[in-house]
């Protein structure tokens, strides 16, 4: 077996990639890092089961609540399997400036002392299954885009396509020793990897996919913001695991990252609520749902490397940039991106991928004993420059691959539901299944 992984690592190399992962020599499992990380891990995956399940049902129209739900799990259980296949493997093993390769596969190789070089003090197991969550939700995420008129069989297959072709390659660039991460472009808990690809995936299925029947005309206000409310809540604490577990083990950075979490998603509620509050004369619940996630989302990029003050205020700016993207801009476009997927988290992304380029304070770096990243307001406009450059590359990425996976699907099953189907509705249409009267 040795002699064979030699020579799988040797003609990888000649193709620019390594089969091996980088351990660091000092490698040490540690029990309390571990403890955290397996907690953390339990927050992401309720962010999606049922954090995310019920946020999305409840802005839904009632015929939909069931099927918006099974895309949530559907997301979890397929993208969790994918992950075990090759996922892992092609966004964590190997040096390859593009990909990874299939060293892990299966996760083979991975034993009970095993320890990755991204992560030194917890098991490498644990640190795959924190990792799957992540690219867990981000399928997930896109769904809210099309909510009302996707196919089951389309979003099922469209996770499988865009996993591979969207999802891995980017947080292989980003995290998992690709060419970003090699420029310095930070990217704290996923403000591209997750945000901007689910974003712009979004956005571009609700473009190919077209608007809902009676968009514009009809009444699709939300069935039950009791329901998304209750989801909210799960989000905004399982996104405690997604910043603060992102530090990948108990210290000063995962509380930096926390506090500034949590701020932000109270500045961006209020700044959000405060907006809609002079323009329509009411504050409403959807516009505090609404603004908390847009902070919540913007903060993620730089959560680890900013001060408390400085996560409040990103949530403040998210909370204008992400309403003027979801209102002002989503009416000049003539798109129907149902839960605003794009204009929260796609913007947020992009915004704070920016913002981490702007706040970034060598202060909290050092204390983590990092070289010291600092943004504009130290100095750095070279970091600034470098992370504009990084949002960029992976939002074309998105794009062009976005549009190739829904492509595929369309070819192969289609993209819409049946006219009849739609006003029916996908609870009953799809899954023969419906909420009691």
């Amino acid at each position: 077996m040795s002699s064979i992984r030699f020579r799988v690592s040797v003609a990888l190399g000649a193709l620019g990639l390594s089969s091996l992962p980088a351990f660091a020599a000092d490698a040490k499992i540690d029990p309390a890092d571990t403890g955290f990380m397996i907690f953390a891990t339990a927050l992401v995956l309720m962010m999606t089961m049922p954090g995310l399940a019920l946020f999305y049902a409840g802005m839904v129209r009632k015929k939909n609540v069931l099927a918006t739900m099974a895309q949530s799990l559907a997301a979890t259980a397929i993208v969790s399997l994918l992950w075990l296949v090759a996922g892992y493997s092609l966004t964590f093993r190997g040096a390859g400036p593009l990909i990874g390769d299939f060293s892990a596969t299966l996760l083979g190789g991975i034993g009970p002392e095993t320890v990755s070089g991204f992560a030194k003090t917890i098991p490498e197991l644990l640190f795959c299954a924190y990792q799957m969550t992540f690219a867990v939700i981000t399928c997930a995420l896109v769904g809210g885009a099309t909510a009302d008129r996707l196919k089951f069989s389309a979003f099922t297959l469209f996770c499988i396509l865009w996993l591979f072709i969207v999802y891995i390659p980017s947080a292989h660039w980003v995290w998992g020793g690709g060419f970003l991460g090699d420029w310095g472009f930070v990217d704290f808990a996923g403000g591209t990897v997750v945000h901007i690809n689910a974003g712009v995936a979004g956005l571009i299925a609700a473009l190919m996919i077209g608007p809902r029947d009676g968009y514009g005309k009809e009444n699709l206000s939300p069935f039950d913001l009791s329901m998304a409310f209750v989801g909210l809540g799960l989000l905004w604490v399982g996104w405690f695991g997604f910043n603060g577990g992102s530090a990948l083990g108990v210290g000063s950075r995962a509380v930096y990252a926390i506090a500034a979490t949590h701020f932000s998603a109270c500045a961006g509620a209020l700044v959000w609520v405060g907006i809609e509050w002079v323009h329509r004369g009411h504050p409403s619940v959807l516009g505090l749902i609404s603004g908390a996630v847009a902070g919540l989302g913007t903060i993620t990029p730089a959560s680890g490397y900013v001060l408390p003050w400085q996560g409040a205020l990103i949530g403040a700016i998210a909370g204008f940039v992400c309403f003027w993207a979801s209102t002002w801009l989503k009416s000049k476009l003539r798109y129907d991106d149902s839960l605003d997927v794009f204009g929260v988290h796609g913007v947020g992304g992009m915004l704070g991928t920016l913002l981490a380029g702007v706040f970034a304070t060598a202060s909290v770096s050092a204390a983590n004993g990092e070289a010291g990243i600092s943004g504009l307001l130290e100095g750095n406009v070279h970091q600034l420059a470098v992370q504009a450059a990084g949002a960029a590359i992976v939002t074309l990425w998105c794009i062009v691959g976005s549009i190739i996976s829904l492509k595929l699907v369309d070819v192969l099953v289609g993209l819409r539901v049946e006219p009849d189907h739609e006003r029916q509705g996908l609870d009953l249409a799809l899954h023969g299944e419906s909420l009691h009267p």
